[in-house]
């Protein structure tokens, strides 16, 4: 499942060939109908490993620093060239949120439900005493993190996407 996830980041969720997402994922057009049932589970699957395998490298990175400075490490790794560029391992949201917004209304609960999974996974790591001190630099720093990657992800040279990137980490790691 994880190649049907990247590839999905790769190529978005209406840019995906069902095909394709099912060849990665090692299934056969009879053995598709027997696991999902429909190209929508597929794509929920998809983007459940998607944000499973984020919050896992994120998570990862959090505990292996001191508490206090975990989620400015995450920062650090999140608004990487490195990352920026590698979109298929990356984050979902800056991969897939314009069409994610578009999906139909049956699939937004279930997307719904991935974002509280990440985000009560990266809670632990935010600055703050309170949870709702917590929760509120979730969204700020995730949203500018968000919003970082995707304009980066628009420029043509790394010089550009560097100087982006580091403009908001530099904001971030300066304002909690």
């Amino acid at each position: 499942m994880k190649d049907a996830s990247r590839r999905v980041r790769t190529e978005g969720i209406t840019g995906a060939a069902v095909s394709a997402v099912m060849r990665d994922a090692g299934l056969t057009h009879g053995g598709f109908y027997k696991h999902f049932g429909s190209k929508e589970e597929l794509l929920m699957e998809s983007l459940s490993e998607a944000f499973q395998e984020i919050a896992d490298r994120l998570a990862q990175v959090g505990e292996q620093s001191k508490p206090e400075t975990a989620w400015k490490a995450i920062v650090k790794t999140y608004l990487s060239l490195e990352y920026c560029d590698h979109v298929e391992y990356g984050c979902p949201l800056p991969a897939l949120a314009p069409e994610m917004a578009r999906v139909d209304k049956a699939m937004k609960p279930r997307i719904f439900e991935e974002l509280k999974k990440y985000r009560s996974r990266m809670l632990p790591f935010m600055p703050g005493r309170r949870t709702a001190d917590k929760e509120r630099a979730f969204f700020s720093i995730f949203s500018t993190m968000v919003g970082a990657i995707e304009i980066a992800r628009m420029l043509p040279e790394p010089v550009m996407r560097e100087k982006v990137l580091a403009s908001a980490r530099e904001l971030l790691l300066r304002s909690f």
